[in-house]
């Protein structure tokens, strides 16, 4: 990795500025020889102790009674401390001044094709090296106070634990030694502290929870220490950050329902937990001292918009000050400036600002992949590094893969589609220059969560003839760049969602639940979940919003799909302006690999240009409706009579027969009629 910026330090010419430095010389050098005359004298009075070791603080009396009170008012899960180690927790200190010739080095952990890795950078020139390099994560880096020890959680022995490295010789031990996620280390003043968040179960309610513990590590074997639990509370504790005068340690919390900056006073014994982020419309995130104590910084994420805001902890009453973009920031030796990581949503950078002006100090740094914590150590990293430090900055590693395109001898413009084997969608194909990206994608996914996700599609590449749904016209999926996941995993709850607002865009941030939940595999959620069938619960908010936040941060180990997926080239598209109506207008489960392209020259190495400006099929001309006639008015129905019952009927009788009448001759002396006699 070879992001750099060219800077050179100018000449000194002004007398004023010689002076300066000058005076600044005599400043280190008094320092040491005042430093020499401490050490001598603690010799003398034979309180020596290790080299590697800060002595203990000399008013021990005040900082047992007060960790006394700590331990006596917080409930735990471990047995208490001995009188010794109680009485070895740091005290308040005075912070000296700075060597204002030392700019330090900035130390991230960044994702590099599969894992994360460290990596540090000098401000000069901000070119990136590794620190760090194997087939594990190393996340959340933390420097000490002297500079010589950096703290951090890794998973290189299968479980999330803490390690220390030492920078002078390359030397990682181990902290920690547990089954449960061990991450986000921050130092106690004198070294021989560590605050860092767990991922514990109560075995009274069988619920797991993130609480921040304090655990000795300057002992033989740091991992066999019983740590104590600073928090125990129902909602989650963490990110913590102890403060460089020691009576202090800030943290995150859910307990009042959304994400807020909380301050653990170790010298109160009652009202000991402070709220000082107090913007409810807000999400707070990763606090950070300024090495003189004085001011205390966080990310604070509202409508859209991510800012570094810094609170004066010697005026608590005054609001905290915007200094600018960024969602993860680490203080110089000075505490006059951050190094801070800006997101986007698919792109992440390293810039940095003053504290007092807002101006920046560093230019925007592309670090192609996400970042997963921040440091910035006092002094420089000792030259020449150590040989295990060389060989992890001499690594090249492997692409995570390759792009493959199939030919067949025929020279063309346009690019071709190819089928997905063994996967299940409408239609299994994608463009040929990104399948291997695509099948790669999966297998990590399959070995990070012990599942495969990606072997069920609700779409791949849609032809044109095939339309999507209203708003989608011009979307991905015809240009075979992208994919839609399954759904169904979501509803079945091996799925949840993160809102994330860029500006007036809606992005998500989808999380997988690992198959094993031992602690191997994934790490404990840190921030709410959307739940979008909420708008269906009745709630007229909930419906208008198009979902609402879920109260509780879910139980169980996850992986970051889309974190992953960045890796690959896969971007995350943002929800269409109808989602708070139409679930589908969401989005969520739609990633694609533009590879830099707009839409429509992605559009053009499939079709010709006359395809894609007619790209919607013309629906069938509407025959034209003949006019419905006026419908007349139905008359009012008479009641029906009943009817009369019908008699049977009689019998016929059957008739008798008639007799033959039989002519006789007869004379009759009477004539019937006048004869007529001719002579």
């Amino acid at each position: 990795m070879n992001d750099s910026f060219n800077s050179h330090s100018p000449e000194i010419s002004d007398p004023q500025d010689k002076t300066k430095l000058i005076r600044s010389i005599i400043l280190v050098i008094s320092a040491l020889l005042l430093a020499l005359l401490v050490f001598h004298v603690l010799n003398r009075n034979g309180n020596q102790t290790s080299s590697t070791v800060p002595p203990p603080p000399t008013n021990s009396t005040n900082v047992e009674s007060s960790i006394v009170v700590l331990l006596s008012t917080t409930e735990s899960t471990t047995s208490s401390p001995t009188p010794d180690l109680v009485a070895s927790l740091p005290a308040p200190l005075t912070i000296q001044e700075p060597d204002q010739t030392v700019q330090g080095a900035i130390i991230l952990a960044i994702k590099e094709g599969e894992y994360t890795h460290l990596f540090y950078c000098q401000p000069s020139n901000c070119a990136l090296n590794r620190l760090t390099y194997g087939p594990w994560d190393d996340i959340t880096p933390a420097i000490s106070a002297d500079g010589k020890y950096l703290a951090f959680a890794s998973n290189r022995n299968g479980f999330w634990d803490l390690y220390q490295l030492e920078l002078g010789s390359g030397v990682i031990v181990q902290l920690t030694n547990t089954t449960e996620y061990d991450a986000s280390p921050s130092w106690s003043p004198d070294g021989r502290w560590l605050s860092y968040e767990s991922y514990v179960t109560d075995p009274a309610t069988n619920t797991s929870n993130l609480e921040i513990f304090i655990r000795e590590i300057t002992a033989s074997n740091p991992e066999t220490q019983t740590p104590i639990r600073l928090t125990d509370d129902p909602g989650a504790d963490y990110s913590p950050a102890w403060s460089p005068v020691g009576r202090q340690i800030a943290f995150v919390s859910t307990r009042d329902g959304d994400e807020e900056i909380w301050i653990a006073n170790l010298d109160s014994t009652n009202n000991r937990y402070q709220k000082i982020s107090l913007n409810e419309l807000a999400r707070d995130n990763h606090p950070a001292w300024s090495p003189d104590g004085q001011y205390l910084a966080w990310s604070t994420y509202i409508d859209g918009v991510q800012n570094i805001v810094v609170s004066d902890r010697t005026q608590p009453a005054d609001p905290p000050r915007a200094i600018g973009g960024g969602s993860w920031a680490a203080w110089d030796v000075y505490s006059k400036s951050l190094a801070v990581i800006l997101e986007s949503p698919n792109q992440t950078y390293l810039t940095g600002y003053q504290s007092d002006s807002s101006q920046m100090i560093l230019p925007m740094i592309h670090l192609r992949n996400p970042a997963s914590g921040i440091t910035w150590m006092n002094t420089s990293l000792p030259q020449p590094l150590p040989d295990i430090l060389q060989a992890a900055a001499q690594v090249t590693p492997a692409p995570s893969w390759q792009a493959a395109e199939s030919s067949d001898g025929i020279t063309s413009e346009r690019h071709r589609i190819v089928y997905l084997n063994d996967i299940s969608a409408p239609f299994p194909q994608l463009h040929d220059a990104v399948d291997e990206a695509f099948f790669s994608l999966r297998s990590e996914i399959s070995r990070k969560s012990g599942w495969d996700f990606l072997s069920t599609l609700e779409n791949a590449y849609v032809p044109l003839t095939s339309p999507l749904y209203p708003g989608m016209v011009d979307d991905w999926l015809y240009t075979g760049r992208s994919f839609a996941f399954n759904t169904a995993s979501a509803n079945a709850g091996w799925a949840v969602v993160v809102r994330e607002d860029f500006g007036a865009q809606i992005y998500w941030r989808v999380l997988l639940r690992s198959r094993f939940q031992d602690g191997s595999q994934g790490s404990p959620l840190h921030h709410l979940t959307w739940d979008f069938y909420a708008r269906n619960s009745g709630d007229p908010r909930a419906y208008e919003q198009g979902g609402q936040l879920i109260e509780t941060i879910p139980q169980g180990y996850w992986i970051d799909f889309t974190q992953i997926a960045r890796g690959y080239g896969w971007e995350r598209l943002p929800a269409l302006s109808g989602w708070r109506l139409a679930l589908p207008s969401a989005n969520y489960n739609e990633y694609a690999l533009t590879d830099g392209l707009s839409w429509y020259n992605a559009m053009l190495e499939l079709y010709p240009a006359e395809a894609v400006i007619t790209q919607t099929p013309l629906p069938p001309p509407s025959l034209t409706p003949t006019r419905t006639p006026r419908p007349t008015r139905t008359p009012t129905p008479t009641m029906t009579l009943i009817p009369t019952r019908t008699l049977p009927p009689t019998l016929t009788l059957t008739p008798t027969k008639t007799p033959t009448v039989t002519a006789t001759s007869s004379f009759s002396a009477t004539p019937t009629a006048t004869e007529l006699i001719v002579p």
